[in-house]
């Protein structure tokens, strides 16, 4: 193979470490290296909140030699200190106790719900567009604030896959001069439940069975549907979960919700009611169900590798913040929706979204327990100018999360963590407890005192203090009720439905089918039948028909609503920017060839990505897969530039043609067609010469998928 010079090629993300190591064990003393330079650990801030000019590195672990915790040096880690070589392992071995002591204590509880995360640090800036509507700080133009992000999936525990069909969680941090502020949400803007005290019978029934502890993320058993049947409310938030948007393609293609209405407070004491909007610059996409279950066998880790490798990479993932904005009316009510209830959303044509800044995930974390795993949210983290409502869900979350830390951090101190301490000053009379990190002066840590010389003092609104707006409550009786407005559980479900595209809907069909055809009882399956009559006859009869079943007549009338095109994630084009494409080459590649291919991809943002019958180099150019590791569901497209008939290369190609992914077949491979069974003239199958069938390819991408390609099947 001809090898040109090749200065300036494009970096490929995933080295485990800064610098590369020896082949030996090194054995000369040194320094611990630093984190690599997409990593970035919390801004360094004492316990309290002061800024601090120690480095991020300082925090890490220290000097060329192991210790003990107490930083004394120790000759040996790997023998346990006995009596003789063969005799018993003294008690008073302290360096194995403190050792052993640590390890056993290492992992803490996991979440209960939302255990499955990914993380990464970022910042926001503000355009000015919500100053007439909060006095907000971070949100004033021009404002840019640092910010940490999780996501993750609800079902399933730390060790589950990431692509299940599930929720996934969109939780923001926002480190403003006012305080920590806290938006946390999903990638779908409705419950399943509408008052907080079903919250634990929804996990529980969501949650894997109490005797066999399985299924593991999963909402395809009796226990879910028996719930979500009996409980009609949730199936807005259960349609939405069979729908594409609970199998996104990555973190960085999904968008993110508030939920609940929110109420803003300007400057001038003037309030409004909100819902908060995440939207991805890259566009929302999903993968197919073929795909999350491929993927979750061949690389259960795939979203939180996507989106740590993309930062890594510089394609820095964005997305715009928006508000639907409605008026503080009296009934809390807009367009007939009732803004209290979280199991609806204000269609985008009824409210349209006003964007007022944009979120640049830069960093990656520097180590995941400590970051990723100990940060903390709490809805109730607000900061002046943003404020909760009645939501009766809401209501219950503001209670339940200082729970939540309670138990999972092991005591009150969770905001001295350092991914959770505020970037402002902190002067709270609250001490000791388990953890306190901060070493604190005075002897008078209540309020009024003297002997502090009367500090803390009270702050003003002149001063920014935080003033819950004087909302009116209306007068009325203590009961366990509902309002009327909460009893429509139906309109909302059909809206969302008949607003999706024809594909869009089948995948809907099958996902209901699927799910329901897991669970063992066929009461169960009758009954979701039941309300899926009350949504749509046509839906109803296409998963009847796959279950065996008769399709019910509806049980109630329900309204009919115009579509809302807002809520398809089919039809439009957008960046390319992280998007992953495999090239197909082998040692008879010309060099020339395979090297501008990497080029013209690697310029458009988008990451190329070698496959090769064998490990090492074609070339000088690394290969990145052998078609033992390749697999198609990691791939956005496929270029192939070398004939194979290894059976591995054609699934490959045969899998990303069935996903209806972009597909360039270039000359020098153009005997694989057949082997494919294609003939090139199939809708997003570029044949031709290498620069041709790349920029074809490079033009297909915007539109994520080759829609037409799926037809009138549905990809069960």
């Amino acid at each position: 193979m001809n090898t040109p010079e090749h200065t300036d090629q494009p970096q490929i993300p995933g080295a485990p470490a800064p610098e590369a190591p020896s082949l030996e064990e090194p054995t000369s003393p040194r320094e611990p290296l630093p984190p690599k330079p997409d990593q970035r650990g919390p801004e360094r801030r004492t316990p309290t909140g002061a800024a601090t000019d120690v480095p991020a590195e300082a925090v890490a672990q220290q000097g060329a030699y192991l210790t003990t915790a107490q930083g004394a040096r120790l000759p040996d880690t790997d023998h346990s200190l006995k009596a003789g070589p063969r005799g018993p392992v003294l008690l008073q071995d302290h360096h194995l106790r403190e050792k052993i002591m640590h390890f056993d204590h290492e992992r803490i509880p996991e979440r209960a719900v939302h255990a499955r995360g990914a993380a990464a640090h970022g910042y926001f800036e503000a355009n000015g567009a919500a100053e007439g509507v909060t006095k907000a700080a971070f949100l004033r133009g021009g404002a840019r604030t640092k910010v940490f992000v999780r996501f993750s999936t609800v079902l399933g525990s730390r060790g589950s896959a990431d692509t299940a069909r599930d929720t996934r969680g969109f939780a923001t941090k926002f480190y403003t001069e006012e305080g920590v502020y806290d938006l946390v949400g999903n990638n779908i803007p409705v419950f399943f439940i509408q008052d907080a005290i079903k919250f634990p019978d929804i996990i529980h029934a969501g949650k894997p069975h109490p005797d066999r502890e399985i299924p593991q993320a999963q909402s395809a058993h009796d226990t879910f549907w028996d719930f979500v049947s009996l409980h009609t409310e949730a199936q807005h938030h259960t349609i939405w979960n069979m729908s594409d948007r609970a199998l996104p393609r990555s973190y960085r293609m999904m968008q993110g919700f508030g939920v609940h209405t929110f109420r803003l407070e300007n400057a001038a004491g003037q309030t409004s009611l909100v819902k908060f909007h995440w939207r991805p610059k890259l566009g929302t996409h999903g993968t197919t169900w073929e795909e999350a279950q491929l993927l979750g066998g061949k690389d259960p880790d795939f979203h939180r590798r996507d989106l740590a490798d993309a930062i890594e990479s510089g394609a820095f993932p964005q997305w715009d913040l928006a508000l639907q904005v409605m008026p503080d009316t009296p009934d809390e009510t807009f367009e007939g929706i009732d803004l209290l209830d979280p199991t609806k959303i204000v269609p985008e044509e009824l409210a349209p979204l006003q964007v007022i800044g944009t979120m640049t995930l830069d960093a990656n974390p520097t180590n995941y327990f400590a970051e990723t795993e100990q940060v903390a949210f709490h809805p109730g983290h607000l900061v002046p100018g943003i404020d909760v409502t009645n939501d009766p869900l809401l209501q219950g979350r503001l209670f339940s999360y200082l729970d939540t830390q309670l138990t999972r951090l092991g005591g009150p101190n969770f905001a001295q963590l350092p991914i959770n301490r505020p970037h402002t000053d902190v002067n709270d009379m609250l001490r000791d407890g388990m953890h306190q990190t901060a070493v604190h002066s005075g002897v008078a840590p209540y309020h009024p005192n003297s002997l502090d010389g009367g500090c803390p003092f009270h702050a003003g609104a002149d001063a920014g203090a935080f003033i819950e707006v004087p909302a009116r409550v209306e007068e009325s009786v203590k009961e366990r009720r509902r309002p009327a407005s909460f009893e429509d559980h139906f309109s909302q479900v059909r809206l969302f439905f008949r607003s999706l595209t024809p594909v869009e809907q089948q995948h809907i069909a099958a996902a209901y089918a699927f799910e329901l055809g897991k669970c063992y009882e066929q009461a169960i399956k009758e009954r979701q039948l039941a309300a899926l009559a009350n949504i749509d006859a046509d839906l109803c009869a296409s998963v009847a028909a796959a279950l065996g079943l008769p399709a019910p007549k509806p049980s109630v009338e329900v309204v009919d609503s115009d579509p809302s095109p807002a809520l398809r994630m089919v039809g439009e084009e957008w960046p390319i920017d992280g998007r992953v494409v495999g090239i197909v080459a082998d040692d008879t590649t010309d060099a020339a060839e395979l090297a501008a291919v990497r080029t013209a991809f690697d310029a458009a943002s988008v990451t190329p990505l070698v496959i090769a019958p064998h490990g090492g180099k074609l070339g000088d150019i690394p290969v990145q897969r052998t078609a033992d590791t390749a697999t198609s569901v990691e791939l956005d497209a496929v270029v192939v530039l070398a004939a194979s008939d290894d059976w591995r290369v054609l699934q490959l190609v045969g899998e990303a043609f069935r996903h209806a992914k972009a597909i360039g077949i270039a000359d020098a491979a153009a005997a694989m067609l057949d082997d494919v069974a294609l003939d090139g003239t199939e809708p997003g199958v570029a044949v031709g010469d290498a620069k041709s069938v790349t920029r074809e390819v490079l033009d297909m991408l915007p539109a994520h998928r080759v829609w037409e390609r799926l037809g009138a099947t549905p990809v069960l």
